[in-house]
């Protein structure tokens, strides 16, 4: 079973800083309260394009899942893509756009198979809760970022789950 889910952030710092802190990836546990780990398995040129990185996730439901993310785009302060493998396989894309305001309108596209054997025995089922699940995740980094961005550079105890 595939799922395409697709979040959109609204930020209050330029395109630049926010590409800054996407392309910091090492550092999103310190503001996105559901990645518990970021490994860099391997460096990108010096944009980023081929760095691969094993990201761990925790979820608002019992359960967490591992992804190995290898960066196979990346447009300065436009386009980040990245290809994942591992418990879910898939695609991301991060899109900015400057906000008329001096902020950041940012959508983020996740395309995805499941490849744990209990998440596609469920999958039918359950569609309606992973979505849950992924939109309170979002949610979250959503937050973590503008306090991060807005210089509130404290880690983040990630909420509990169900």
């Amino acid at each position: 079973m595939n799922f395409e889910y697709v979040s959109h952030w609204r930020l209050r710092s330029p395109p630049a800083r926010v590409w800054a802190a996407l392309t910091e990836v090492e550092a999103w546990s310190q503001w996105w309260p559901y990645v518990r780990q970021v490994q860099t398995l391997r460096r990108g040129d010096a944009s980023g394009l081929g760095a691969l990185r094993r990201i761990t996730w925790g979820s608002r439901l019992p359960y967490g899942f591992t992804l190995d993310v290898e960066c196979t785009e990346a447009e300065r302060e436009r386009r980040l893509r990245g290809r994942a493998s591992g418990q879910l396989q898939g695609e991301g894309l991060w899109e900015l756009t400057p906000a008329g305001d001096g902020g950041t309108r940012l959508r983020y596209t996740w395309r995805l198979e499941l490849n744990t054997r209990w998440m596609r025995l469920l999958a039918p089922l359950a569609a309606p809760l992973f979505r849950w699940n992924h939109d309170s995740v979002m949610r979250a980094g959503e937050r973590g970022l503008q306090r991060w961005l807005d210089g509130d550079r404290v880690l983040q105890a990630a909420p509990r789950a169900f």
